[in-house]
């Protein structure tokens, strides 16, 4: 890679992604450098940005939010400024889990998680159709989670 990482940089940022828990010493003993050194890589790959943040994966189904729906959506115009008006809209929805523009059938494809279709029924009258500049919607119910949020390869 041509960012300045190398081998150990590397290895930390994998077992990272296995394991965001690891304690600095752990961390360091597994690339077998000294605990203040594992500390100071640490701190740079943060600072330069190449570990964006740290957080738990928590269990959908524990809390009621085990149905997945994938929803694509078309506006109306594609304009920047019709664009922006969607993106500051959608991004204030504590529901939608990711939101990407994409190339193709839709502008827009958001990832939702809710407790069923019902709750989704609800989500989807009340708050997705009301976005601005929503044209269309096309919702996708997720049968199966084959691979999810499944780490970077590098």
């Amino acid at each position: 890679m041509d960012d300045g990482l190398d081998r150990i940089d590397l290895k930390m940022l994998r077992l990272l992604q296995q394991d965001g828990r690891l304690t600095n010493a752990e961390l360091a003993q597994r690339v077998s450098v000294s605990a203040a050194t594992g500390h100071r890589r640490l701190q740079r790959l943060f600072r330069d940005g190449f570990v964006a943040g740290v957080r738990a994966i928590i269990a959908p189904q524990k809390v009621e939010r085990g149905t997945l729906v994938m929803v694509g959506i078309v506006l109306d115009r594609s304009t920047p400024e019709s664009f922006g008006a969607f993106e500051a809209a959608v991004a204030k929805l504590a529901f939608v889990l990711d939101c990407h523009l994409v190339a193709g059938d839709f502008d827009y494809f958001l990832k939702i998680r809710v407790a069923g279709i019902a709750d989704f029924n609800r989500l989807h009258g009340e708050k997705l159709i009301a976005l601005p500049g929503v044209r269309q919607t096309r919702s996708f119910f997720v049968m199966k989670e084959v691979v999810d949020n499944a780490p970077l390869d590098f």
